[in-house]
């Protein structure tokens, strides 16, 4: 997924899209087994379209050149088409029942595309498969089948102003490595207009907390949401709201973590590694370092984002669109990829020459080692965005009845 993908969604308490509620009513495979004619991949001399939701012309030209490159040397015609909204053109085609052969597909969408049989799942079938993350898999399997490739991903990270932490006569042996160590400097940070930390209205920043206090929204299938765990890690949020050490990016005034962090408003933030984009573009002169997330009760704990390389269960050029697949997500077109648009490679032959690349951001690569992900059950984005609505008024509400409240919704969409 790339960075202004997420920044604009994401960072606007996505996660419900547009063609979300259509999932069970459109598309569909023809056939009765969504794996294909008889288990196979179908093969034929069509060419193949291709679906993305570009953050912009570098990603669009760097994908575009990917598939070209793809497509001389194959011989088989491609296309690739940039959606204006990507959700909603996805949902029209199968209702249409002329979908793309290939398109990218997020985690919240899985359930409902893999439930009506609209998806082909491939996953096993890639040569490259042990090669993913084994967390990113997990994103993509549903009923323990793995449907589709993780084309890239992010994790959120701990990012810093370098010159108000040193104002503040703070070094890097200050760094938090603990919820009471980011207290501290949070208290340190907070000065006239600025907080110590801000973050998102979300759980896709505030589920970090969830994760240190070894809580989180599902496990083993099972709803979890007002866990102990839970309930502790917004306590400890709440805290910091009241105590004015913390704030949303939304009461500073700022769209979301990446402005409130660019125009000074808060000295640190919780964001992804798509904030070297926003920066560089929109506040060049704002020097930061980024450090992994402090550890909680539980140890460390971060979320991930991504996409995969979804694929229709009605192309009749399955084969080709697979050779594409590997193509797209082998060690070094996902380095080319993250150089012109900033993700990071879903496969983990590529770590070493990424953090190379990257030293400054190996934090957020670090993440992948313990991070969680949003529930990918069919209406998990739905709860999740009346679990955002809720967060709103964490500062003064109760922390367990808002859990309560979750659980009850999660229930009724996990298992």
């Amino acid at each position: 997924m790339t960075r202004h993908t997420i920044r604009n969604v994401i960072g606007a308490g996505a996660f419900v899209l547009v063609g979300a509620l259509a999932l069970t009513g459109c598309g569909g495979s023809s056939f009765d087994d969504p794996s294909g004619v008889d288990g196979e991949l179908t093969s034929s001399d069509d060419a193949l379209t291709i679906l993305i939701g570009s953050s912009g012309e570098a990603e669009t030209v760097a994908v575009e050149e990917a598939v070209a490159a793809w497509s001389a040397e194959s011989g088989v015609d491609a296309t690739v088409q940039v959606a204006n909204d990507l959700a909603q053109q996805l949902s029209q085609g199968f209702a249409a029942g002329s979908p793309p052969d290939l398109f990218y597909l997020s985690t919240d969408q899985i359930a409902g595309y893999a439930g009506n049989g609209s998806l082909m799942p491939y996953g096993d079938l890639l040569s490259n498969k042990d090669d993913f993350y084994p967390s990113l898999v997990e994103n993509f399997t549903v009923d323990g089948e793995f449907y589709c490739a993780p084309k890239d991903f992010s994790t959120l990270a701990l990012v810093i102003n370098t010159e108000l932490w040193a104002a503040a006569g703070l070094t890097d042996a200050d760094i938090p490595t603990t919820w009471e160590e980011l207290d501290a400097v949070a208290a340190t940070l907070s000065s006239g207009g600025t907080a110590g930390l801000a973050f998102g209205t979300e759980y896709q920043r505030i589920g970090t907390f969830m994760a240190q206090a070894g809580g989180g929204l599902v496990v083993d299938g099972e709803a979890v949401a007002n866990s102990s765990q839970n309930v502790e890690a917004l306590e400890y949020v709440k805290a910091g709201l009241e105590a004015g050490t913390f704030a949303y990016a939304s009461d500073l005034g700022a769209g979301w973590g990446g402005e409130a962090f660019g125009k000074g408003l808060a000295a640190m933030v919780i964001e992804g590694n798509w904030i070297g984009g926003a920066m560089s573009n929109d506040f060049p002169d704002v020097e930061y370092v980024v450090a992994e997330l402090p550890a909680g009760p539980s140890g460390k704990g971060t979320l991930q984002f991504t996409n995969c390389w979804g694929m229709s269960a009605d192309s009749p050029n399955q084969e080709a669109a697979l050779d594409l697949v590997e193509h797209l997500t082998t060690a070094d077109q996902q380095l080319a990829f993250s150089d012109a648009f900033g993700p990071m490679p879903s496969v983990m032959s590529a770590a070493d020459a990424w953090t190379e690349a990257n030293p400054d951001l190996a934090a957020f690569l670090n993440g992948a080692e313990y991070a969680q992900f949003p529930p990918n059950s069919d209406g998990a984005s739905d709860v999740i965005a009346d679990f955002n609505a809720q967060l709103e008024s964490l500062k003064t509400g109760d922390p367990a009845s808002i859990l309560d409240s979750v659980q009850g919704n999660l229930e009724a969409v996990v298992g």
